[in-house]
């Protein structure tokens, strides 16, 4: 039987495309949102339907078979004409009622966005919120999210930004914790690098963020230089304020605790920049415009 593209599960489509643009099942499934299995099956589903294969497991993970390279275009294709309609259909709605789907850090979230929203439904009850509370990067060109906060800048061409703040963070410790430390040796610039090791870090498990991070600020440390390790950052904001150990927390969000103090301040750690996107064409729909315009003004008066 032909394949036909109406019978089949766009979902399918979506996954290969993923697989394909991020290399491996395990970043596509990230990316996506879903298991690594659940991703595996939708691939297996499509060659089903496809009656062909499209990858070869390879030791490094996968590579397209010579079907497979001449599928990718077309499904790109159909993936794109599946955003435009979905995008066409949004901007013909002018009216507020409706939902709008919000993407943002697990801190943003939960300590910079719900006094926001409770703000916007008192003066937009009609709009529900949706929001997607998660460090992954949610993909605005799949309408994963009608808005996000990100904390690096997208460079879509097809996407609107706003660089709202640049959020300055700092190294922290919980005053007990360091109190039971050894004093540590000072130069005139503060504590020096070498001593780093000295305190029990808090830092990222599977994520290399931390280390990139430090890495641009002249300090080479791989993944065993944390003590504590993992990938929420609730949950590390929450051991360093029980003095687990001394980690990365914007000044704002550090300074609402006195039980908290800053280490090696000297030290300069690159800003947090806040960025606003949205896509282009969903700027055209009312609902999303007015989310994206009172969360540019809410954010923007903020006191950080």
């Amino acid at each position: 039987m032909p394949f036909d593209p109406t019978q089949t599960d766009w979902n399918l489509i979506r996954g290969f495309v993923a697989v394909v643009e991020h290399g491996s099942l395990t970043r596509a499934a990230e990316m996506l949102g879903l298991s690594q299995p659940t991703l595996s099956r939708q691939i297996a589903e499509l060659e089903k339907t496809l009656g062909t294969v499209l990858f070869e497991r390879v030791a490094r993970g996968l590579k397209l078979t010579r079907t497979g390279e001449n599928l990718v275009e077309p499904a790109r294709h159909m993936m794109s004409a599946a955003r435009s309609l979905g995008i066409a259909a949004a901007t013909q709605d002018k009216d507020l009622q409706g939902t709008v789907r919000i993407t943002a850090s697990e801190i943003v979230s939960a300590f910079v966005l719900p006094p926001l929203l409770c703000e916007l439904a008192q003066h937009c009850p009609e709009i529900q919120i949706e929001l997607v509370a998660s460090n992954q990067v949610s993909n605005l060109l799949e309408r994963e999210a009608d808005i996000a906060i990100r904390m690096v800048r997208p460079h879509q061409a097809a996407l609107i930004t706003r660089h709202l703040a640049d959020w300055p963070i700092g190294i922290y410790g919980h005053r007990d914790y360091l109190a039971k430390l050894p004093a540590l040796p000072r130069t005139a610039l503060g504590v020096p690098l070498s001593q780093m090791p000295q305190y029990r870090w808090l830092g990222m498990d599977q994520s290399d963020q931390y280390i990139a991070g430090f890495k641009a600020a002249g300090l080479t440390v791989d993944r065993s230089f944390f003590d504590f390790r993992c990938d929420n950052h609730l949950v590390i904001w929450q051991a360093l304020l029980q003095g687990l150990g001394i980690g990365i927390a914007t000044c704002w969000m550090a300074e609402r605790h006195p039980q908290l103090q800053q280490v090696m301040a000297d030290q300069v750690l690159a800003p947090l920049p806040v960025w606003l996107t949205t896509h282009r064409e969903l700027r055209s729909s009312k609902r999303i415009r007015t989310v994206f315009d009172f969360l540019a003004e809410g954010l923007l008066q903020q006191r950080f």
